[in-house]
């Protein structure tokens, strides 16, 4: 056996193990390739309604936002209103608590005056009454 004959038979024994590599790769290759294109597919069937869903849905939000934006000014006057309310409630409190201390007040000073009427009536009735 020469040397040309030998590194022909190697060349051929390392072809051979390189097909022998390559074949079950090239199927890998060929099973990734078509599951790429039914995920491609899928994704293409089932994405376009869910993107057309959210388009809805994002022009549904910008005309709810654009109805909350009108009436925040109807609301901001409504707050107004309310605190300008609590304000005014507070100083009728404040007023009617004054007037109930000068009922009270009063009451004091007429039950005092009372009193001493009547007990200046009675002294005076004694005096009369004695002599």
């Amino acid at each position: 056996m020469s040397l040309t004959e030998f590194t022909l038979i190697i060349i051929a024994a390392a072809v051979c193990i390189l097909v022998a590599t390559l074949v079950p790769v090239l199927l890998i290759i060929k099973r990734t390739a078509f599951s790429v294109g039914s995920t491609s597919d899928m994704i293409n069937k089932e994405l376009k309604p869910v993107l057309q869903e959210l388009t809805l849905l994002l022009t549904e939000l910008k005309t709810v936002g654009g109805g909350v934006a009108e009436h925040t000014d109807d609301v901001r006057r409504f707050m107004s209103a309310l605190g300008e309310t609590g304000t005014r409630l507070s100083t009728i409190n404040r007023t009617v608590g004054m007037v109930a201390g000068a009922v009270g007040g009063t009451s004091v000073w007429l039950t005092g005056a009372k009193v001493a009427g009547k007990f200046v009536l009675d002294r005076y009735l004694k005096k009369r009454g004695g002599n």
